[in-house]
């Protein structure tokens, strides 16, 4: 996929502008100006400095008549104050707005343009920009990041800690960021390992970060920190159109579609474009571009300078998505999801896996060691290079992980929508994680991960039947794919994902201070009482692939 194609037009840079929010603290600020004065404006705002992409991003913008106005968050890019993630983004978000109201270039129309936590700054002041506020390009990202954060109530540790690790690498000279980059980051690496998880910033930075240590402390999802830092119940009151665009592998796709849920619910026609991605594939980064310039020009008025084709963009259905497998495809679709007959793939003794009933049969075991954790391979990460699907028989062959195994499939079995899983277990300890993976397994027995969740349970969470046993709910991140005829299903059962999700110590004790780690033994049952399962979205069209 090639880049979006422009005819270059005069462009005038100021960099560096300061802009005072209501607190004294000022925000700098670069301004790309097309020749027409009047043009509309979009604005982005990031954590990120304001190089790099972002400098092509102003330019191709400019070029094809915008204003685009690029701002360092408080505390990054030579911003003042101090960065604290998601505290003031509405706020200096609206004093910006309000600079650019004042400006004699301003035109009345915006748009906002953001990827990852720039388009939480989006989210954060999208309903306050009012009609001025014409169309939205959100880039895996979400309107919330609590329920990321603590999927399944456990904690993203590889997600939270990469990065604080790499907010940080951007005050530290270059030569050192690129020698531990070379050496493949040995301080994260053991920092990921540490604890308590108190010390693991310190270990890998050297430093305490401060919202890493407050997001240890706010685990409850009723804490009083949140209510600030939660977009969520803003997104219905937005009236501007909205694209997203986001991947299957990405760390924020489930609280993604539920803002697409919620715009829907409103009654707004967002556009949905879910592509084979992880959240830094350099593909997405193309493709948002591709979208996100299309949808400002659509909705913020035509360009003189727009070359794009009529098909580099289609705009033929709300929803585009690809599908995955060795036969998928792109798919446009009328709305997510699409409709789809939930049908139950249940666990059987002997490792099989299969749509009959389960009839009765023993548990199947294992013990899981919070000392030697149950590795994480591949799935929605942040970092590129290590998302992702990959190749699953090193973590299957641990004694720590179940696997069920359906028959070669005689005919494709095509998924698309939420998937979800009911494991029954029993434990020696009350404090637990439920870890459930989809795998696709092709002919020469490689087995690549499709989607996966956890649930973390404690004393209370679920309620134990007459047996002793857990019925345990597992969201999985939802997805679109085709098994091969020839292939098979298979899901893996297992206590853990490190470091993906942090280790569960078994103890019970605090997350951010827990050292004791308990090992305990496991049974995942599935007789007719307790019907393990995993619940998949079969999809009824029969639509070609592109």
């Amino acid at each position: 996929m090639r880049l979006p194609a422009v005819r270059p037009g005069p462009v005038r840079v100021t960099r560096d502008i300061p802009i005072r929010v209501r607190d004294g603290v000022v925000l700098r600020t670069d301004h790309y100006a097309p020749a027409d004065r009047s043009a509309p404006t979009v604005l982005i705002r990031t954590p990120y400095g304001r190089g790099g992409p972002l400098r092509l991003l102003g330019r191709l913008l400019a070029a094809r008549g915008r204003h685009a106005v690029i701002q360092s968050c408080r505390g990054t890019g030579g911003s003042g104050g101090t960065f604290a993630p998601l505290v003031h983004e509405r706020d200096d978000g609206v004093d910006t707005l309000d600079w650019l109201r004042r400006q004699p270039w301003w035109s009345g129309a915006l748009g906002m343009f953001g990827v990852s936590y720039q388009g939480f700054a989006q989210w954060a002041l999208a309903a306050d920009a009012g009609e001025d506020l014409r169309a939205m390009v959100a880039v895996v990202t979400a309107s919330s990041t609590r329920d990321s954060t603590y999927a399944g109530e456990s904690f993203a540790l590889d997600t939270v800690l990469t990065w604080a690790e790499l907010l940080h690498a951007q005050t530290v000279s270059r030569l050192a960021r690129q020698w531990e980059l070379k050496r493949g980051q040995p301080r994260l690496a053991a920092a990921l390992d540490h604890l308590p998880l108190a010390g693991a910033d310190r270990v890998a930075t050297g430093v305490t970060i401060g919202f890493f240590q407050e997001w240890l402390r706010h685990h409850d999802p009723d804490a009083a920190y949140w209510k600030g830092r939660v977009f969520a119940d803003r997104v219905a009151r937005v009236r501007a159109p909205v694209v997203m665009v986001t991947g299957w592998h990405d760390i924020f796709l489930p609280a993604q579609l539920d803002d697409h849920a919620t715009l829907r619910a409103a009654g707004a026609r967002p556009r949905l474009v879910i592509g084979p991605w992880t959240h830094g594939s350099p593909g997405l980064f193309v493709a948002a571009l591709r979208e996100g310039l299309a949808w400002l020009d659509e909705h913020l008025g035509g360009s003189a300078a727009d070359e794009r084709r009529p098909t580099e963009v289609s705009r033929g259905a709300p929803v585009r998505l690809h599908v995955g497998g060795p036969d998928g495809g792109w798919r446009d679709l009328p709305d997510w999801p699409p409709p789809a007959t939930d049908t139950p793939w249940h666990l059987h003794p002997g490792g099989e896996l299969a749509i009959r009933p389960p009839n009765p049969s023993a548990p199947d075991e294992f013990r899981y060691d919070p000392a030697d954790p149950t590795p994480s391979l591949g799935g929605p990460l942040l970092v590129a290079k290590r998302a992702g699907p990959v190749d699953n028989r090193h973590v299957e062959a641990r004694p720590d992980v179940l696997t069920y195994t359906s028959a070669p499939l005689t005919e494709p079995v095509e998924v698309i929508g939420g998937v979800r899983a009911e494991i029954h277990v029993r434990s020696e300890l009350g404090y637990l994680d439920v870890y459930v993976r989809l795998c696709d397994v092709d002919r020469r027995g490689r087995s690549r991960n499709v989607c996966d969740g956890l649930v973390r349970v404690a004393p209370g969470r679920f309620a134990l039947d007459r047996s002793g046993a857990l019925r345990v709910p597992v969201p999985l991140w939802p997805t679109a794919y085709r098994f091969a005829a020839g292939h098979r299903l298979r899901v893996q059962v297992a206590g853990g994902a490190h470091p993906r999700w942090a280790r569960n110590p078994g103890s019970g004790e605090p997350l951010g201070t827990a050292v004791t780690l308990r090992a305990g033994w496991r049974q995942v049952l599935h007789d007719p009482e307790h019907p393990s399962a995993v619940w998949l979205p079969i999809a009824h069209s029969r639509h070609q692939f592109e």
